[in-house]
This record gives structure tokens, sequence and C-alpha cells, in this order.
């Protein structure tokens, strides 16, 4: 049996239950705009048969003062002046109703991306890893643009559904028949919008993916961090090839659906046509006959006329709007997946000085959907005030380590302590600000130098005293004191005025964030792999003399930098291959050894 399409009729009236969150959304974005906007529209909603009732009267009032050869044409100028008065109105309603929803729009749109953000934050990091969680987060934040359209569509629609009411009460009382045309005119236009609305939410939504590659493309197509690799490599033609070949499958995909779509539209719509036309011969007739006067045939044509097009593009726009609120599903949705990596509702607060140190009890990690060990069967220990480096090969599971230490992964097996007390009793926040790591991959913000270092400790940006101090220690101040507007200018070039820098000066920017935090462990993930090795020596022993008294955790490829550490773990397929000082594992002149040598000798040769 063939799953159920979300965009069958069913499927349609079913996401309409997503529109009161989204409502309430639009309420808490701004509540005195939303009612004002609820107000001009119910006002508006009565405007068109006002309209039409006026003209039956002014038509009405010139036949009868025709006829009589003249007389009193007061009323007429009064029903000419409320027409006026009306189309003026009219006019101010829908430019206040613009307004707002233009506004409401924006300010729904901004507290939906500020919200995706936060709840982001507060995921797991190995959600961000799954594919199918990055789709999820993909449909997630399209659906924080465009949510103007979807607010103004339901908006529209109710006051359309408020005036056709108005107007139907009109058409019964004269013609229960012409309500079954309008029906007759408008259900076949309507089906065939929802069974169209229906393949292309389909086709959209199964794109996912391929669209995300086109972003891909079209970013390392034409960036400033790809711009030497597509150079030298010639790579403009392959990526553009590829680009053109992904879009044009989706094209063609799309198109076939708008062809149909336009060809049956064209006979459907001729099919409304028709029962308009019918309806108008009989109204006609009944005039003729003498049954109901001029201004009143108008003022039915009208009607019967408004309302076709009023139900056409209710029928119409419903099909929309339940696309809208099945897109809309994807944001709700996203909000609802929740972290599994949280603080315990009584959680531990985080040791002021740490004692005891870290301990790693058979600690095993296996990622989602791995059948591979990172870590397998890990037991160490960090003493407080102790500098552990790790080594091996990449892939060995350093970082994994790394990361398993700042909870940012929980292991699989096995149990990591702080002081004695398993690290998922303490308070994550806590935990993390007493934690400082610099990865290997650190990001390079386009933003101000001071803020580049202070996202160390974000806490403290406005705080220009730690930011220089952090600065000093990291040797960032002379990198800054080269910068035309120092703390002030903006690094990187994707915005105007901004500087680049080298990646020796990247790198001691980023390591001022490691500074920027009083952490009781600092974790240095190869953020210096780029320098030379005398560079690198004499980062990690300006770190080791400033962090005194502090746990750190040292990761290097090259031994002369690890053997400043107290103890050193080697790590091999996540597992511990040796461990101990640098003097004692020369000495067991195993693979540790065999490796220094080596790379010694590379130096001297």
């Amino acid at each position: 049996m063939p799953p159920e399409n979300p965009m069958a009729l069913r499927g349609q009236f079913k996401a309409l239950s997503n529109l009161p969150p989204f409502f309430r959304l639009i309420w808490q974005a701004h509540p005195g705009m939303a009612a004002g906007n609820a107000l001009l529209r119910l006002a508006s909603s009565a405007i068109p048969l006002a309209v039409l009732y006026i003209g039956k009267e002014i038509i009405d009032e010139v036949i009868r003062l025709i006829g009589a050869g003249g007389g009193d044409t007061s009323y007429l100028w009064l029903m000419v002046g409320l027409e006026l008065g009306l189309a003026v109105f009219s006019d101010l309603n829908s430019r206040g109703i613009t307004l707002l929803d233009s506004l409401l729009g924006d300010l729904v749109a901004n507290r939906t991306s500020v919200d995706l953000i936060r709840h982001a934050a507060q995921l797991d990091l190995y959600q961000f890893e799954d594919p199918e969680f990055y789709d999820k987060m993909e449909r997630a934040r399209r659906q924080t643009t465009g949510r103007t359209v979807l607010m103004s569509q339901v908006l529209s629609q109710v006051q359309d559904i408020i005036t056709v009411a108005i107007l139907g009460a009109g058409l019964v009382a004269f013609s229960p028949w012409l309500i079954l045309i309008l029906v007759i005119a408008v259900i076949p236009s309507f089906l065939g919008e929802s069974h169209f609305n229906q393949q292309t939410y389909s086709l959209s939504r199964s794109w996912t993916p391929e669209r995300r590659e086109l972003d891909y493309l079209r970013y390392i197509g034409a960036s400033d961090q790809t711009a030497k690799e597509v150079k030298i490599f010639n790579l403009a033609g392959f990526i553009a090839e590829r680009f053109a070949q992904l879009s044009d499958k989706y094209y063609r995909a799309n198109r076939d659906i708008a062809v149909k779509r336009a060809g049956w539209g064209i006979l459907l719509s001729a099919l409304g046509t028709f029962a308009y036309y019918g309806a108008y011969v009989y109204i006609i007739s009944q005039a003729i006959g003498g049954l109901i006067t001029v201004g009143t045939l108008t003022f039915l044509a009208g009607s019967f006329n408004r309302m076709q097009g009023m139900l056409q593009g209710i029928m119409n726009r419903f099909s929309r709007i339940a696309e809208g609120a099945l897109y809309l599903q994807d944001l709700f949705d996203f909000f609802k997946i929740q972290p599994a990596i949280v603080s315990p509702a009584d959680s531990r607060p985080f040791p002021r000085k740490v004692k005891q140190g870290f301990t790693f009890e058979n600690v095993s990690f296996r990622y989602p959907n791995s059948e591979r060990w990172a870590i397998r069967n890990l037991s160490f220990h960090i003493a407080a005030g102790e500098k552990l480096a790790l080594v091996g090969e990449n892939g060995a599971g350093k970082t994994t380590l790394v990361k398993l230490l700042a909870r940012l992964y929980e292991p699989t097996e096995g149990r990591i302590l702080i002081d004695g007390a398993d690290i998922r009793e303490y308070s994550l926040k806590e935990l993390r600000d007493n934690i400082g790591i610099i990865f290997q991959d650190y990001i390079r913000f386009q933003m101000k130098a001071g803020e580049n270092i202070a996202i160390g400790h974000i806490e403290s940006l406005e705080d220009m005293p730690i930011i220089e101090q952090a600065a000093r220690k990291s040797l960032a101040d002379t990198v800054v004191g080269q910068l035309p507007e120092r703390y002030e200018q903006v690094l990187g070039k994707r915005f105007a005025n901004g500087v680049e820098l080298s990646g020796g000066q990247w790198q001691k920017i980023a390591l001022a964030r490691a500074y920027m935090r009083d952490a009781q462990l600092l974790i240095l993930d190869e953020p210096t792999s780029a320098l030379d090795a005398r560079a690198e020596h004499e980062v990690f022993q300006r770190f080791a003399e400033l962090i005194e008294g502090k746990s750190a955790v040292l990761i290097s490829h090259r031994f002369s930098t690890v053997r400043m550490a107290d103890r050193i773990l080697f790590l091999e397929n996540g597992q511990e291959l040796e461990y101990g000082s640098h003097e004692e594992l020369l000495a067991r002149n195993g693979k540790y050894a065999e490796l220094f040598h080596l790379q010694a000798k590379g130096y001297l040769d």
C-alpha cells in the first residue's frame, strides 16, 4: 500500500493544524500590530457589499429621475458621496493592511530566525553530523523567510470568506440556484490546483538533498574561501558543469508539472467562465421580464462575479495555504528535536578548584550508525595541574577523546569522572565554562578583531582589558597592533574594509580565545599545525608557562613539542598503545621512541 501523500486533500486539511501555533507566533511577535491587522481586514470584508449596494441605488435613482423627467437629486448625490467615501476608506484600509503585513512579516521572520539559532545551539554535535538531520534543519531554515506570504494568505482567506458569506446571503435570498452554479464553477478548478500543489510539494521535498548540493556548488564556485583551489586546479568547468546538470534535471522535473498545470488550468478556468455567463443570462432574463430592477441586475451580476472570483481565489489559496502550512511543519518538527546531552535536574556544581583531576574509566565511543569503535576501553587520569599530550596518527581518536571530555559526545560505554563524580552529574554550562578548547579547524569569523578574540568567552565581549590581556598572552597583540583600526578592525574580505590575515596571524587570534576564560582545563587540538616546528614549540612553551597550576591537554604531531608535557598518551585505532612521560616512553623503546627518533632525524637531515 503506497504511503499517504501529505499534499492529498486529507493531508491538506491536516496541515491546517499548523496554523494555530503559527498565529501564536504572529501574536507574540507584536500583539498590537496583529490586532490592528485583524480589525482592518474585518472592515475591508464589508466594503464590497456596501459598494455594490450603493452602486445599485445610484443606477435605480438615475433611472427613476430620467423616467420622472427630473426631480430632487439630493439622494443621488448622497449615494455618490458615500461611494466616494468608501473608495477613499478602502484605499487607506488596503495600504494599512499592506503596511502591517510587511512589518509583522519581518518581525515573525526575525523572531523565527533567532529561535532557530538558539534551538540549534542546544542540540547535540552528533546530530549535525547526520545528513537526515541536516535536511530537516535546511527545510526549517527555509521557513524562517517568506512567512509574510503565508500570513497574508491566511488573513486574506479569512477576510474573503467573510465577504463571500455577506454577498452569498443576498444571492440566496434572490435565487439559491445561483449558489449551485457558483459551486459548479469553482470546484473543478480547486481540485486541479490541489492536485498540482501536491505534485509540486512532493518534488520540492524529495529534492532537499539535491538543493543543498546546488547551494554548495554555488558557494564553492564563487567564494573567497575556495578561489585558490578553483583557479589552481582549474575546477570552474567541472563545478559549473555539475551545477548545470543537476539544476537542469530539477528544471525539467519542475517544467513538466508547470506545463500540465497551465494546460489543465486553462480548461478548468474556461468551465468557470461559462458557468458565470450562464448565471449572467439568467439574471438578465429576470430583468427583461420586469422581475428585478436594472440596479438589482447590476447588484446581482456584480455580486455573482465578485463571489466567483473570491471563491476561486479562496479555493486556490486554500491549496497554497495548506502547502505553506505543510512546509511550516518542517519548522515545528525541527523545534521538537531535543538534545540527548543535557544537564541533570539536580546538577552538581562544578568544583571551584579541581583537586583530584579528570579520570577516564573504560571509556568506549562509537559514532551513531557506525560499527567501528572510535575509542575503545580507554582508562587514564589527568591530575590537577598536569599537562597531558595526546599523540597518534590521524583517525586515532585524539579529537574524539577531547570532545568526550567537553561532553560534546557521551561515552557509549564507561564513564568520565571529575573529582570522583561522573561528568554527567555536573551542570553542562558550568562544565564547558571550565574547559577551554581551541580546535585545529577553528573558525575564522568575519567579525572585528576584538570580537574574534572575545568568542572564547562571549560574556566578556565588552570587557576590553580581558580581551587585550588574552591578546598579549597569545601574542595576538602584535597582530592587532598592525591593523588600521586595531580591535575594531573587521577581519576577512567578506565585508567592506575587511583585512585578511595570514595563517599564522589567524592562529594567534584563535589562541587568544583560549585565554579569554578562566578555565581549569585547557585543550589545544593542533591549532598551530600551520606553524613551523620552532614557532609551534615557542607557542606551546608560552602556553605551558601561562597556565601554570592548571590542567591541560596538548595535541600535536611534533614530538619535540609534546615532550614538554608531564605525561603522553599514545593512541592507535582509538586504544591506548603507550602511556607515560617522554623519558619513560623513550626508555621503553616502543613505537613512540621509533617515531620520535624518525622525526628528529628528519629535522637533522
